[in-house]
């Protein structure tokens, strides 16, 4: 049982963040593929098929909100819960446990009811029309009920990763798709369910998931347990995590944001051709970055755990092997992306006009995807070691800061103004990027400090 807790500082970094890394990046890429298979079905419901896909795909803004705030839970949550791991103190790293499930059962019922009463404002809102609103509102009225199963499933796996049991973790999203994948035909076909079966089948999924995490952190075979007495909100355990968490929450929960304001400026300048080309765009950048998202989850039990044990070393040389990780990936990702915009396009449309014009727009919108590497890396070690403060400002910088005003900026000063509007993505990108190397650059030193000087002293 010693080795299983103190693994994470005593194998090979470069084995663990591989080890870790793997599983994290097949559940990443499991998770998009089964929403994306969700919708294959949807789209093919007899009749109202195209309507239908519209309605869920008006669904996604706020099914994005409510996964960001099983983050603003988890992934400030994890990550202090490896620090105490580190430095021995397993009795906090429980009690953040408990502390953050409970938490989470509050969020899901005021989300559930805040759903169930306002759904249908919410998706007006977001695009629905009277053509395709009874298919949202069907859709989120079943989703709704069971938003507790999926921000458990999610909040909660966090932690299983965080002890470095990664496999495990990934055990979860393959259940929920597997499940999902099965269930899905049964009840919008076979039972006629249509929208409804494709919601019922999501929340079934989800459950299951939700009863082996919780089952997990039970058991034995966790080193962290989940257990009554540790389900008390201690606000001075938990109220650091939600704020550690907020970055992940911030970035997340953006999404509908920007994409109200890129739709709207797109459908001005280039109009519907535009902003459908900008919903293949971000179906793309979302599938291609996920691996990434994979790495970094992997690399932060490591970092975490070190940094709570006061290794500088293996935190240092994490970083160095995630941002090495990272920054391969996202240049070979360039290169294919540059090379063969088109091949990206024909998966989601074979309407020969929107794939020409989004394998144009593609290379405009993924111009610095190479240099996300670096933001990604850096970003996830600033959560990794509880560095509150910088990750919400690499998140509201590069959002909020830059993103949304070169939306409407940029187009201002080119001659294509559909054009300037997907180039706000790579200048902001590169404006971000290197600011948050810069800032990483000193924080991290600085934070490696009080360690390094410990070492000495031993």
């Amino acid at each position: 049982m010693t080795n299983e807790k103190t693994f994470l500082g005593t194998e090979p970094v470069g084995k663990l963040l591989f080890t870790l890394a793997v599983p994290a990046v097949v559940a990443q890429l499991v998770n998009m593929l089964y929403n994306i298979v969700d919708r294959i079905y949807i789209g093919h419901i007899p009749g109202s098929g195209s309507l239908a896909l519209t309605g869920v795909g008006v669904c996604m803004p706020v099914i994005m909100i409510v996964t960001a705030f099983a983050s603003l839970v988890s992934s400030g949550g994890a990550p202090s819960a490896s620090i105490s791991m580190g430095k021995g103190d397993y009795e906090s790293a429980e009690r953040i446990l408990g502390g953050c499930f409970s938490v989470q059962i509050v969020i899901s019922a005021v989300l559930t009811a805040v759903l169930l009463c306002f759904n249908r404002s919410f998706l007006s809102a977001f695009g629905a029309s009277r053509n395709t609103i009874g298919f949202a509102t069907d859709y989120m009225n079943i989703y709704a009920a069971g938003t507790v199963f999926v921000q458990l499933t999610l909040g909660m796996n966090a932690f299983i990763t965080a002890q470095g049991k990664a496999k495990t973790g990934m055990m979860t999203v393959l259940i929920g798709a597997l499940i999902n994948t099965v269930l899905d035909p049964v009840f919008i076909f076979k039972f006629g369910m249509g929208v409804k079966g494709a919601a019922l089948a999501t929340v079934i999924s989800q459950a299951v998931s939700c009863a082996w995490v919780i089952f997990f952190l039970c058991g034995k075979k966790s080193v962290l347990r989940l257990c009554l007495k540790n389900l008390s909100i201690k606000t001075s355990l938990v109220f650091p995590c939600l704020a550690l968490g907020s970055a992940t929450f911030i970035m997340q929960a953006s999404e509908s944001v920007l994409s109200v304001c890129f739709n709207s400026s797109l459908l001005k300048y280039g109009g519907d051709i535009a902003v459908g080309a900008m919903t293949i765009l971000t179906s793309v950048m979302q599938f291609a970055l996920l691996p990434l998202q994979g790495i970094g989850q992997g690399a932060q039990p490591v970092s975490s755990y070190n940094y709570g044990a006061g290794n500088a070393p293996r935190v240092r040389k994490t970083f160095s092997l995630l941002l090495a990780s990272c920054v391969l990936f996202s240049f070979v990702l360039w290169i294919v992306l540059m090379a063969r915009p088109q091949s990206f396009a024909f998966i989601f449309t074979s309407d020969a006009e929107l794939v020409d014009f989004t394998a144009k727009a593609l290379r405009l919108y993924g111009a610095a995807l190479v240099l996300m590497g670096v933001q990604v890396a850096c970003q996830m070690t600033f959560v990794s070691i509880g560095n509150t403060k910088c990750s919400i400002i690499v998140a509201v910088v590069r959002k909020f800061v830059l993103l949304i005003p070169l939306i409407f900026i940029v187009p201002l000063f080119t001659a294509d103004r559909t054009s300037g509007v997907y180039l706000a993505e790579p200048v902001a990108d590169l404006i971000a990027v290197t600011f948050t190397a810069i800032l990483f650059a000193v924080q991290f030193k600085k934070a490696l400090r009080p360690l390094e000087k410990k070492t000495d002293a031993s």
